[in-house]
């Protein structure tokens, strides 16, 4: 078996190279998510609740979020850590809506990973930027 710091650092390199491709354009970390992962929105958003699984968080909250983006968002990571089995990022993001304004946000992720897959995870960001923005901008039709 891996000793801990072994796996401490597979998880950050996993997730690190997810942003590396979600940055470039050829890939994102969804592509880490187990089909059954929780991912939980911290706040006061609408959307802000636990998603009880991948296709759920996609369909809900990452789709109509791309829908509504004229030039994709762009991680630009701040820091990077792991500890235990979680792989915490910190990054700013930013893109162009389809109304022609800029949207930028800095968020935090905690990965629980396991077995090189994130499980659970859960985000914090500005959900009054974010609910400004999900309500100014209608998704593509």
């Amino acid at each position: 078996m891996a000793d801990d710091q072994t796996v401490r650092d597979s998880n950050k390199a996993l997730v690190q190279a997810s942003f590396d491709r979600w940055k470039n354009g050829s890939g994102s970390p969804f592509e880490l998510l187990v089909p059954e992962t929780e991912w939980t929105i911290v706040g006061s958003s609408p959307l802000s609740k636990t998603y009880r699984s991948r296709q759920a968080f996609l369909d809900e909250v990452i789709n109509p979020f791309n829908a509504r983006m004229s030039k994709p968002l762009v991680p630009t990571v701040r820091g990077l850590y792991a500890d235990g089995d979680m792989v915490i990022i910190f990054f700013d993001a930013a893109a162009t809506t389809r109304d022609g304004q800029p949207y930028r946000n800095t968020y935090t992720w905690y990965f629980q990973m396991r077995e090189s897959k994130a499980v659970k995870v859960v985000a914090f960001f500005d959900t009054r930027e974010f609910d400004e923005f999900w309500t100014r901008v209608s998704p593509k039709p």
